[in-house]
């Protein structure tokens, strides 16, 4: 075969550090807007993004020259940096230093982007915490706890 394809479509979940609410609305568009230009330097679209005040869930198609944990090393990385310029009040701005990544069909797209999109609303009744533990028994991964949180 004379070229290399993929569709690979990845659900990404990651968290500020200690899960501090530390992501105000006011700096949310801008950082969301970010993590897509990151997603597009490493050739991997951000097709919807959304999370609350400690953490970001992203719903990327991941570029075939790139691997899962170089993605998100760029990511987190750069938009540490980015967030530490926009005000002092960021200047101890970290992410946590794990992830989830699952991936997903093509025709779960759409369920996802909705799950996505409202972020805000479920996380009125539901801890990120759980959320995470959800994730993990719907994707079949396996969570220690004893490392999770820290």
């Amino acid at each position: 075969m004379p070229q290399s394809l993929t569709k690979i479509l990845l659900h990404i979940v990651f968290s500020t550090k200690h899960r501090a609410d530390v992501i105000a609305p006011e700096i949310e568009p801008n950082l969301h807007a970010y993590l897509g230009g990151i997603c597009r330097e490493l050739d991997s679209p951000l097709l919807a993004v959304n999370g609350t005040p400690n953490h970001v869930h992203m719903l990327v198609n991941l570029g075939r020259t790139v691997s899962v944990s170089e993605l998100l090393l760029n990511v987190k990385r750069d938009s540490s940096k980015w967030m530490k310029t926009k005000s002092s009040s960021y200047s101890d701005f970290h992410w946590q230093d794990g992830y989830g990544a699952f991936s997903i069909s093509e025709s779960a797209v759409p369920k996802l982007q909705n799950y996505i999109a409202n972020q805000k609303e479920r996380h009125t009744a539901m801890t990120f915490e759980n959320e995470l533990r959800a994730l993990c028994q719907k994707y079949g991964v396996g969570l220690d706890e004893r490392y999770a949180w820290s």
